[in-house]
């Protein structure tokens, strides 16, 4: 088939287009930056921004399914921002699948959609949205996610994916910000709570599972599926399993999470009364996601994506460590 991979320069959505070439499709990206990595693997690569339907419109253009990977993520920034790629941005996709007849549309969501701050273990999809968000990045996910469900028809069939914590090898994000911030790190409360992790090559093949299923009428369409390795583990033993991979030294000391709720409410307050200084270290946001539960039921994503963990935590580390072995003697491959 002819597939529109948006994001295909990012860590999820590069992997994606190397399982669909591989696999034989003809594929093209849609993304702000230039990926000539992309175009030596023979794909189509255009540059634009997801807020233009103009410039998406004609991404789409040709394809018979879109994958949606593309967003803006992260804890801090304007709100316009986030709203212009993640709602702006997939209103735009959908309503181009719409115009041009494309039959299938599959979303790149996140579980942060319906976090609120307290511990969530075991939940499934039936856990609703929250009435308010912390960030914004959460909050315009949602968004985005209900409109595309919203958006599923006979015409056009839709679901959403939600991987959390997407990591291993080649990792541009998450990784290297535990990496870089390893020299001030503190646990935050005494206990450390359980939380699911996507491993990368889980997460590529959870997107073709829902490939293979989604279509009109299926009984994937029009729903959201948590995805995860079906493993969760304590956020700082998963935290430190990364240093040690990376040769680092573990995660010392505690912070009491009351503190550092109100620490992160302190950076707020500093870091938009002073943009220049960047994003703050810590917002409440992040302090109350890294003290509490979050693991899903990934059930439903096995009984209607046919959605299978292929790789363990184990396994995971040990691929991360041959990557950090590989990359040994420089910094900079990691901190990108």
């Amino acid at each position: 088939m002819r597939i529109l991979v948006t994001g295909g320069g990012g860590f999820l959505g590069g992997a994606l287009v190397r399982r669909l070439v591989a696999d034989g499709h003809q594929v093209r990206s849609f993304a702000r930056g230039d990926y000539p990595e992309l175009a030596n693997q023979g794909v189509e690569v255009l540059r634009g921004d997801l807020a233009n339907p103009t410039a998406v419109e004609r991404a789409c253009e040709g394809c018979e399914l879109v994958f949606h990977v593309a967003a803006k993520a992260g804890i801090w920034g304007p709100y316009a921002q986030f709203y212009s790629a993640n709602v702006v941005g997939t209103q735009n996709v959908v309503e181009a699948c719409r115009k041009l007849r494309i039959p299938r549309l599959i979303h790149t969501s996140s579980p942060s959609v319906v976090l609120e701050g307290r511990d969530m273990n075991g939940v499934d999809e039936s856990i609703p949205y929250p009435k308010s968000y912390r960030a914004a990045y959460p909050e315009t996910k949602a968004r985005a996610e209900r409109f595309v469900l919203a958006s599923n028809s006979d015409e056009l069939a839709t679901v959403a994916l939600r991987p959390h914590l997407i990591w291993g090898p080649g990792d541009t994000t998450f990784i290297p910000r535990i990496i870089a911030r390893a020299h001030r790190l503190k646990q935050i409360g005494s206990e450390d709570k359980l939380v699911d992790f996507s491993y990368i090559e889980d997460v590529v093949q959870s997107h073709i599972d829902a490939m293979e299923r989604l279509a009109p009428g299926a009984a994937c369409a029009g729903r959201a599926y948590f995805i995860s390795q079906d493993s969760p583990m304590g956020t700082w033993a998963f935290f430190n399993r990364v240093l040690e991979a990376a040769g680092k030294d573990p995660i010392q000391g505690q912070v009491n999470p009351r503190i550092a709720y109100l620490a992160g409410w302190v950076c707020e307050v500093i870091f938009q009364a002073l943009p220049v200084l960047g994003e703050p270290p810590i917002t409440r946001y992040l302090a109350k996601e890294l003290s509490v539960a979050h693991w899903f039921d990934i059930s439903a994503a096995k009984r209607d994506l046919g959605f299978q963990p292929r790789f363990t935590m184990e396994q995971g580390f040990e691929k991360l460590k041959e990557w950090f072995d590989q990359k040994s003697g420089t910094e900079e491959p990691v901190s990108n």
